[in-house]
């Protein structure tokens, strides 16, 4: 049984979802941040599948390099600053990184 075009839209509607539920429900950061990447690999899921059953071309997958570059990119100086702020207030929480406006 092959997965068509509505099977990949609603597995990468399931993880939008997830992420955007992860992201508002937890104060955690690194939640967040896992959150992120979840949305960032629905849209790569969702171009992957346009490419293959739509357009019949690579453009989709290109984009999706890009995506995954991007996402590892986000994923390192998230967590860069993540570690410098838990050094600075021995806390992860995202209510406890005002201190990060000034």
């Amino acid at each position: 049984m092959m997965m068509g075009l509505t099977s990949y839209l609603l597995i990468s509607l399931f993880l939008m979802i997830c992420g955007i539920i992860i992201m508002i429900a937890r104060k955690n950061i690194i939640a967040i941040l896992l959150g992120i990447e979840l949305i960032l690999n629905a849209s790569a899921l969702n171009f992957v599948a346009y490419s293959k059953f739509v357009a019949k071309n690579f453009d989709g997958q290109i984009f999706t390099l890009f995506i995954i570059v991007v996402a590892a990119a986000e994923a390192a100086v998230g967590l860069a600053i993540t570690i410098r702020h838990f050094q600075i207030s021995e806390s992860i929480h995202i209510d406890d990184a005002t201190q990060l406006l000034a």
